[in-house]
């Protein structure tokens, strides 16, 4: 058997894995897809001259943005024909990335749909330059576009951006109160507690791809998600506990029935209050839950 510990390309590959993953997951919002991706990059990476490349690590996120991008435009047309809400796949992540603010915050449920909004490019120029500080002509070599384009193009997708983006940071402890304020309601049933924890203008989002039940379009407003949230809860044939987890490096909860996983449950907390929730139910989407998966900037 080949010793790959001594080849240099599987080397340079295992090195950079963590930050293409992150990468290609930031602009796709799909841990299966990413996965496909590095894949793709991988099959292309062996086949390359390595001395003919300068810069690894700037070559391979190149080739993960470049393989993304048209991934995604393919993504895209598949959520047309999902049922119900779509939102980004979970990942359990370690405490690191939560100790990461920008990490953190990038990779949030709540960041990950406003880059839903985004254009496949204007994504793709956002996550490198926002969260990755890549380069402007290194960004434009990987979406093929001049740099005085992709200057422009992260000017508008940073507008964007900013616009939907939650105002005020919270720090960790008023996030993990609200979560803990939440579960206890949940666990209990008890509405007034519900009521009392979630914002007025409170959104929830459910995806349940069309195997679970899920309400099928956003629910806004205290007392609708709050009476909606707790009667498909209590509805659950078997003892329902939640479980305080990172996801994407926010708090969230992973729910159980019975032990057996059930659904994440991710929040988004403003003012010490529950502002949005994401309900993955999709068990197609609950696969990169039983480990953490290693994220990086760099």
């Amino acid at each position: 058997m080949q010793d790959h510990a001594a080849d240099p390309a599987t080397e340079a590959f295992i090195t950079h894995r963590n930050l293409l993953f992150t990468v290609a997951y930031e602009i796709l919002g799909s841990a299966a897809d990413a996965e496909d991706v590095l894949q793709e990059t991988w099959l292309h990476w062996v086949e390359v001259e390595m001395a003919q490349v300068r810069d690894q690590r700037a070559f391979l996120v190149r080739v993960t943005t470049r393989r993304a991008l048209d991934r995604l435009r393919a993504l895209r047309r598949r959520k047309e024909a999902y049922v119900g809400p779509w939102l980004p796949e979970p990942l359990l992540t370690a405490p690191d990335v939560a100790e990461n603010a920008e990490l953190a915050e990038s990779m949030s449920m709540a960041m990950m749909l406003i880059l839903e909004t985004l254009s496949p490019t204007e994504r793709a120029v956002f996550v490198l330059r926002e969260v990755f500080d890549v380069g402007y002509d290194e960004i434009a070599e990987a979406v093929g576009k001049t740099p005085a384009a992709v200057r422009q193009i992260a000017h508008r997708s940073r507008k964007h951006v900013d616009a939907r983006r939650p105002r005020k940071v919270i720090s960790s402890r008023q996030a993990q109160a609200a979560l803990a304020s939440f579960q206890h309601a949940v666990e209990t049933g008890d509405l007034q507690g519900m009521l009392d924890v979630l914002a007025p203008d409170v959104v929830l989002i459910s995806d349940g791809g069309g195997v679970r039940s899920a309400a099928l379009r956003p629910v806004t407003g205290l007392a609708k998600v709050g009476r909606l949230l707790l009667a498909g809860l209590s509805d659950k044939e078997g003892a329902l506990t939640g479980e305080p987890t990172t996801i994407n490096g926010n708090p969230a909860l992973l729910l159980r029935v019975d032990g057996e996983i059930d659904s994440v449950v991710a929040i988004r907390v403003e003012d010490g209050f529950v502002t949005g929730i994401y309900f993955v139910r999709n068990p197609a989407k609950l696969t990169h839950i039983a480990a953490a998966t290693p994220l990086t900037l760099s």
